[in-house]
C-alpha cells in the first residue's frame, strides 16, 4: 500500500511504508468485518509518523550507521523505536464515511485496556492523546489512521523494551504531554516485565489476540453508533 511521505531534506534517510497490518485493512476494504491482529515485534526498527520531521525526531547518522529500517507509518505521533520486547496490537473497522475518528478512537482505546486488564495487566490508563499508562510511566502508544469507509488503529505494548536503543535512535521529541515532565526516555519508559505483569512478549501477545477478539462485534457496533 503506498502512502504519502511528509516533505523531505537532502540529509533525510529513504523511508518504507509500515505494511505490517495490510492484510487487515486489505481485508474490511474488500467488505470484510472488523479485523485484528496481536503479535511480538521481531526485530529493532524506527517508526516515524505520517508528518513526522527526520531533522527533529531522529539522530539519523546512528541509525543509517547501524542500518536500522526506517518506516513510515498512516497515523501521527512522534518516532518511536521497535524491538522484540514490544507487542503489536492493531485493529481495523469498517467506518462509513470519513468522520468519528475521535470516538472511534476513544472507544477502541478503552476496548484495549479492558483486553489488558483481561490478560493479566490491570490499572493500565490513558495519559496525554494516546499513551497508555501505568502511574506516570509509559508502556505503549497508540496511532489512528482515517481514510474513507474504515478506521486503522494500532498501539504498541511496551512488554520488555531496550532504553538504550531508544536513546540512541532517538533525541528528546519535539513536543511531550504535560505528564512526562521533560523526563528522558528512561525515567518515562515503562514495561510490564519490571511492573511483574508480563515476561514474554510473544506470551502477551497470544493472549491479547483472544482477549481483543472478544467483544470486537461489540465494539464495532459502538464505532458505527457514534459516527
Amino acid at each position: 500500500m503506498t502512502r504519502p511521505d511528509a516533505a523531505n531534506d537532502p540529509d533525510d534517510l529513504p523511508t518504507r511504508p509500515w505494511d505490517r497490518d495490510d492484510a487487515l485493512i486489505d481485508a474490511v476494504r474488500a467488505g470484510g468485518g472488523p479485523a485484528m491482529a496481536a503479535y511480538a515485534w521481531d526485530q529493532v526498527a524506527v517508526v516515524i509518523g505520517r508528518g513526522g520531521r527526520q531533522a527533529d525526531e531522529l539522530h539519523r547518522d546512528r541509525i543509517a550507521a547501524d542500518g536500522v529500517p526506517l518506516l513510515r507509518r498512516p497515523g501521527g505521533g512522534c518516532a518511536v523505536v521497535l524491538d522484540p520486547g514490544n507487542v503489536i496490537a492493531s485493529l481495523v473497522l469498517p467506518l462509513p464515511g470519513i468522520g468519528g475518528i475521535t470516538r472511534a478512537f476513544d472507544a477502541i482505546s478503552d476496548h484495549l485496556i479492558a483486553a489488558l486488564d483481561r490478560c493479566g495487566v490491570p490499572g493500565v490508563t490513558r495519559q496525554g492523546v494516546s499513551d497508555l499508562t501505568l502511574g506516570d510511566r509509559k508502556i505503549g502508544g497508540s496511532c489512528i489512521w482515517r481514510t474513507r469507509g474504515l478506521v486503522y488503529y494500532s498501539t504498541t505494548v511496551l512488554v520488555n523494551p531496550d532504553p538504550a536503543i531508544v536513546d540512541r535512535y532517538l533525541p528528546h521529541p519535539p513536543r511531550e504531554p504535560s505528564y512526562r515532565g521533560g523526563r528522558p526516555h528512561r525515567l518515562f519508559m515503562g514495561s510490564l516485565r519490571s511492573a511483574g505483569l508480563a515476561d514474554d512478549a510473544p506470551g502477551l501477545a497470544g493472549r491479547l489476540q483472544v482477549a481483543i477478539f472478544q467483544d470486537l462485534m461489540i465494539l464495532d457496533d459502538m464505532c458505527r453508533e457514534k459516527s
